[in-house]
């Protein structure tokens, strides 16, 4: 089984049990409040507790929802554990290039002839470039480290997208903005990389887990501008 393969079945696996897993009442003084989202997910045993906040889930634009303990949080990720080792035998490497996507850049091309293409084709798409951050610098300036080889990660925008993200979860703000990674690797390659942000798999879920159909149109389209953007900066694109 390759590794994409083996990625969407994981998904798949754990996506099922998620799906399961909502219909679950937390254990709680107080019954869990409804979720009009996820009203059409099927009752079931499921093997796990999804942690609910006890001060409830934001329903209007802007609202942010209640805080989950971080104890419940924690639980729930100890009980995905044995799903994420099964059969794979996966550990925290395995986890950050599962959830990665990359493209090794064309051989003859350097560093900067990446990072031009990456912004040209950015541009022709409307995608904004908000922020730049030359962690290689860093490297050398404050731990004297001459050595690394050079790691640049420049942060996008889609302002129309970001605002219906928030509007819908103030908590996405973590995510954003969007971030694209150069570097070199140990053996001089170049590589671009992002956040896997592919949500095909949602559509296994009842509902796509309650994603209203404008946001999820939106996602899609960053995805494919991402991907689109990543493989001209690997190509050389002009």
């Amino acid at each position: 089984m390759n590794n994409r393969s083996t990625k969407q079945t994981l998904i798949a696996g754990l996506s099922t049990s998620l799906a399961l897993a909502f219909a679950i009442p937390a254990l709680a003084a107080d019954p869990a409040p409804a979720n009009p989202y996820l009203s059409h997910v099927p009752i079931s045993a499921g093997p796990m507790i999804i942690p609910v906040s006890p001060s409830g889930r934001g329903t209007r634009p802007y609202e942010m929802s209640g805080v989950v303990p971080q104890s419940e949080k924690a639980a729930m990720m100890k009980s995905m554990m044995p799903l994420m080792s099964m059969g794979t035998r996966m550990d925290l490497k395995d986890v950050m290039n599962l959830m990665t996507i990359k493209y090794k850049a064309k051989p003859g091309l350097t560093f900067d002839d990446v990072k031009a293409s990456m912004e040209l084709r950015a541009n022709s798409l409307n995608f904004k470039k908000v922020g730049e951050s030359p962690m290689w610098k860093d490297f050398q300036a404050v731990l004297g480290d001459m050595k690394a080889p050079r790691i640049e990660v420049y942060h996008y925008c889609d302002i129309a997208v970001g605002r219906e993200m928030l509007k819908y979860s103030p908590e996405s703000a973590v995510y954003m903005p969007c971030r694209f990674t150069i570097m070199e690797d140990a053996d001089k390659n170049i590589w671009v990389m992002t956040l896997d942000w592919d949500t095909a798999w949602m559509d296994s879920v009842a509902g796509r887990m309650g994603t209203p159909d404008v946001l999820w149109n939106h996602a899609v389209i960053i995805r494919d501008k991402m991907d689109n953007i990543m493989r001209a900066a690997a190509n050389g694109d002009l």
